[in-house]
């Protein structure tokens, strides 16, 4: 049996959990689960008494002739949803993470909420990564980034065993950590090469930080004056460090709405002739080269010179392995 003491804590535990506008609690029914739930067996004038103290202490709890409720909770339905579905589609989260992570968002919802998400059980189905190294790793980063540190890690990749294999290690000093395109990137300078670079977190282990002061971002070549976040959203679509250029682009106007997604709103669109445009922009020329290949059905680039030829000589490679007969692909 819990001491009477903790009958105010237990009181505001049931409202949270059960309660809402939609599910009022009833003197008689906050009673039925005090005992069911903690063993606590209380009278009604206990139970409106503590109403009364959670009240004047400013908890959002709001009482009408149907019963008594949680008024405003921290999240709506829809945000934890929305909140529900991101950890479902990160697969830089793996399926032990996703799943803790899912139940503590649930029980934000309270009991009414979790008939709403059973699907949220279908977590192994997703795509996941597994590096178990990751919520470690972020901690690892903010105490460096904090303290102004530099911090060493091993750098994986998958292998044909679908395992992470060790192909390098670094000493880096870091920034900042970025989420693009459902993934985690640390984005930090590079001590050995000098250059700044953007690592997937979910590739990282071994972590730890050393004694060794971090570099300050403002010295480093490019970022006199810091870290730009919109540049590294729209010039950088796959995370590539090389610097933007200017680059034009001719597409069929259909395409704009992938063009926006991609490099931002900041874009100069010119309209031509049967409905295409060119458009202006400022991209990571490698990344651009990986979205001409994605999108080169409709959109072709013009200039820089350099990467229309870069993009040419891909072609022709994709285009003499495509050529190759069937019996001479399986040899």
């Amino acid at each position: 049996m819990e001491s009477k003491q903790t009958l105010l804590f237990r009181l505001y535990q049931i409202l949270c959990e059960y309660s809402d506008e939609e599910h009022p609690l009833t003197q008689q029914r906050i009673i039925e689960l005090l005992e069911r739930d903690f063993g606590l067996v209380v009278e009604r004038k206990a139970v409106g008494r503590n109403m009364s103290y959670l009240k004047e202490m400013g908890y959002n709890i709001r009482s009408d002739k149907r019963g008594s409720y949680i008024e405003d909770r921290p999240f709506e339905n829809s945000e934890l949803r929305i909140l529900i579905d991101s950890v479902l589609g990160s697969s830089h989260i793996s399926a032990v993470h996703s799943g803790q992570l899912i139940d503590k968002l649930i029980a934000a919802g309270g009991h009414n909420f979790k008939a709403h998400v059973k699907h949220v059980y279908s977590v192994k189905d997703w795509n996941k990564t597994k590096n178990p190294d990751l919520f470690l790793n972020i901690d690892i980063v903010d105490e460096a980034i904090e303290n102004e540190k530099q911090i060493y890690f091993d750098y994986n990749k998958m292998g044909v065993d679908k395992k992470l294999h060790k192909i390098a290690c670094h000493v880096v000093s870091p920034y900042q950590m970025v989420l693009h395109n459902q993934h985690y990137y640390l984005m930090a300078r590079d001590e050995k090469w000098k250059d700044v670079s953007f690592y997937r977190m979910d590739k990282i282990t071994g972590m730890r930080i050393i004694d060794e002061s971090r570099t300050p971002i403002k010295t480093v070549e490019g970022y006199k004056n810091g870290i730009d976040y919109k540049v590294i959203s729209t010039c950088r679509p796959y995370m590539y460090a090389d610097a933007p250029v200017h680059i034009v682009i001719r597409a069929d106007e259909k395409s704009i709405d992938d063009i926006i997604d991609w490099f931002g709103d900041e874009i100069r669109v010119k309209p031509l002739e049967n409905g295409m445009i060119t458009v202006d922009l400022v991209a990571s020329p490698e990344a651009m080269k990986h979205w001409a290949m994605q999108y080169g059905s409709n959109a072709e680039v013009l200039s820089p010179e350099s990467l229309r030829n870069t993009i040419r000589e891909t072609i022709i490679k994709m285009q003499e392995k495509y050529q190759r007969s069937d019996a001479e692909c399986h040899k």
